[in-house]
């Protein structure tokens, strides 16, 4: 299933519903989900974490955990990964594209266990297909097929991307390759900002920035590793392709080893509003290990009932 959205209808597409981006982050009514990575000072995976290692602050007040999955446990305990691609193709990525395009294709074989993979490549246009597990030959196919052109789309490609799949349930991890200009998009950096943090998807960037000025480089690497950290993720850098080799194998880690934790909120406020999470460790030997989770997400919000008219 292929199909092609143009960056003037972007606004309508993600925008126009705010109140089921802000619903994504919780299953059913209840329950908050969240991917947690925790390596120690080598940036190495800490592995053999328990449920009662982990402490979760909403807003400052401990929560209760009823779901717990350990990193690297069976696949079968797992619940299902849904990878998301996003792929750059613009006029400024012809000098790294074919490199892009290489390590994604790499990175996407490597992760097997992934039930399929969704594409959105985007330059003046957007475009979004999505590919299960046997399709991976034609996944190929369309991404090698695709040459550099037009302007970049980014903001509106993360739009569309998440509102294409907040119906999936289970991991949801999306790649970005771009150089991170974006000289196109009806969304403003701001509004995808506000759609990732609404969202479940833990996002990893791959920017390639060595064709910029410095002071553009400067300004895409801000805003590039904003957009990671928001949702947990990591922002990689690569000047050759061998630090891409690097960056994905470092990602496919990552997502191998990530713990997913559940709990009911305790505040049941049905608001609309933004919670604060914060995720920390309760052993003394691994102070020195680093948490890398997102930073809150939005609550549920329910319309106030309609006031009875008077007879």
């Amino acid at each position: 299933m292929t199909r092609l959205v143009t960056a003037a209808a972007l606004l309508i597409t993600v925008s126009a519903q705010p109140a089921t981006a802000q619903q994504v982050f919780r299953s059913g009514v209840e329950t908050v989900r969240l991917g947690v990575a925790v390596v120690d000072k080598a940036g190495q995976s800490v592995p053999t974490l328990a449920r009662e290692d982990f402490t979760v602050l909403e807003d400052g007040t401990p929560q209760a955990l009823q779901l717990f999955t350990a990193g690297g446990q069976d696949e079968a305990e797992r619940p299902p990964l849904h990878i998301g691609l996003l792929f750059d193709t613009s006029g400024s990525m012809s000098v790294d594209l074919a490199m892009a395009r290489s390590a994604a294709v790499k990175f996407c074989n490597l992760l097997q266990r992934a039930e399929d993979i969704t594409l959105v490549d985007f330059d003046t246009e957007v475009r979004v297909a999505q590919f299960g597990q046997a399709d991976f030959p034609r996944f190929v196919e369309r991404l090698r097929n695709r040459k550099p052109d037009g302007w970049t789309a980014l903001y509106d490609a993360l739009g569309v991307y998440l509102d294409g799949t907040s119906h999936q349930a289970g991991e949801k991890v999306m790649v970005a390759y771009t150089d991170g200009g974006d000289t196109r998009s009806v969304m403003s950096f701001s509004d995808a900002l506000t759609a990732l943090k609404a969202s479940d998807v833990t996002v990893y960037i791959v920017g390639f920035l060595e064709q910029q000025s410095a002071r553009e480089k400067l300004e895409q690497r801000m805003r590039l590793t904003q957009i990671a950290e928001a949702t947990g993720g990591l922002a990689f850098f690569p000047a050759n392709k061998k630090d891409i080799d690097q960056a994905y194998a470092q990602v496919q880690a990552d997502v191998d080893s990530r713990y997913l934790i559940g709990y009911i909120s305790s505040n049941q406020a049905n608001d609309g509003r933004w919670r604060k999470l914060d995720v920390r460790l309760n052993r003394p030997d691994l102070k020195a290990a680093k948490i890398r989770a997102r930073k809150g997400y939005f609550a549920l919000m329910r319309p106030e009932p309609a006031a009875a008219r008077p007879e």
